[in-house]
């Protein structure tokens, strides 16, 4: 049993390179194990995909300008998800994140629940001296007028899954093929970009990252080290 003093888990699982759609299907999976109760905690997935162009809800046809002949050529997959939001990218050195997270346990508002995932990326880049904020109207994370993480969220029973893309050594060149989120004129960057080749390492982002997630939940933070699979797999097993 918790006692007033104990904060509840967040479970940081890292999964390192993993192509989009399997990753999508892993997610969904710790969605519904989440839902059910089969998993107890919140859990933070952290994964780096190859390149890919994913369409949210809110996409319109015009804001992908590459065809799928261009997409191709330049090894880029394409998938359209369930995630609010329009057009944007993954690909190499960009850190992704996929919180299920159980807003019953927190405040049921999506729209809560998206300023809570900016704030712990803006926690995070400021660890980093890198000063970043909000731009009023739109989601995401910037710094100077440029984007530096896009975020877009779905949710079901008040568990959320999809999340966020932060640009650590991004080839931001890819973001050439769309405009991205649906923003005109908007500029990409990346910590890379921002801080030089002195800037921090991927996994030194993701250790940050993870670590403020934990402080703007009030969560504490606990390596999963696979405990995610292992519970899903057992769950699947028994017909969860």
């Amino acid at each position: 049993m918790r006692t007033l003093e104990t904060k509840r888990e967040l479970w940081v699982e890292r999964l390192g390179v993993v192509p989009y759609a399997q990753a999508l299907d892993f997610q969904r999976q710790v969605a519904r194990a989440r839902i059910s109760g089969a998993i107890a905690e919140d859990v933070l997935l952290l994964v780096e995909h190859p390149p890919v162009v994913t369409l949210g809800r809110s996409s319109k046809e015009r804001n992908l300008l590459a065809s799928p002949e261009l997409l191709a050529a330049r090894g880029v997959e394409l998938f359209e998800v369930e995630r609010g939001g329009d057009v944007t990218f993954h690909g190499p050195g960009q850190l992704v994140g996929y919180p299920i997270v159980d807003l019953k346990q927190h405040k049921q508002d999506l729209h809560w629940y998206l300023r809570q995932v900016e704030e712990a990326l803006i926690v995070a880049l400021g660890g980093f001296g890198i000063e970043a904020g909000r731009q009023a109207g739109l989601t995401g994370v910037w710094t100077s007028g440029r984007k530096i993480a896009s975020i877009g969220v779905h949710a079901r029973d008040w568990v959320t899954w999809h999340g966020f893309a932060l640009n650590v050594t991004t080839d931001l060149s890819y973001f050439g093929l769309m405009v991205p989120c649906g923003i005109e004129a908007v500029t990409m960057t990346s910590v890379s970009a921002e801080l030089g080749t002195g800037g921090p390492s991927f996994a030194e982002v993701s250790t940050a990252v993870a670590g403020a997630f934990g402080r703007v939940f009030n969560l504490s933070i606990s390596d999963a080290g696979g405990a995610v699979a292992r519970v899903v797999a057992n769950s699947s097993v028994a017909g969860g």
